[in-house]
């Protein structure tokens, strides 16, 4: 398993993405997470066709804090499922992904 990831996490409330940003940092379980403010959304739910506009949190992080990640975010977000999604880092520069290791909380 690589032990750097991204997440990606939409949500349609700007409020709700940034207090679900700060605290995914303040218990150290991101490193960063940058919003963006307006990406379209066309999906099915339920059998209907939805077109909404929705922000994207994507979220730098170690690959072991994927399942408290998700159950903070699971616990914080209205949607009934929400998209959270873990995409392995393949590469990336020595020094920030020493930076994530830094400033995301050990696990036992």
């Amino acid at each position: 398993m690589n032990p750097y990831i991204v997440c990606l996490v939409t949500i349609n409330d700007r409020d709700r993405a940034a207090q679900i940003a700060r605290v995914l940092v303040e218990k150290k379980l991101v490193a960063c997470v940058n919003i963006i403010p307006e990406i379209r959304s066309i999906y099915s739910w339920q059998g209907e066709l939805c077109d909404e506009t929705e922000r994207l949190l994507i979220m730098k992080t170690r690959s072991e804090l994927y399942a408290e990640l998700e159950s903070t975010v699971k616990a914080l977000h209205p949607y009934e499922v929400p998209e959270i999604i873990a995409l392995d880092i393949q590469k990336g520069l020595a020094d920030y992904l020493r930076w994530i290791d830094e400033t995301t909380t050990q696990t036992d």
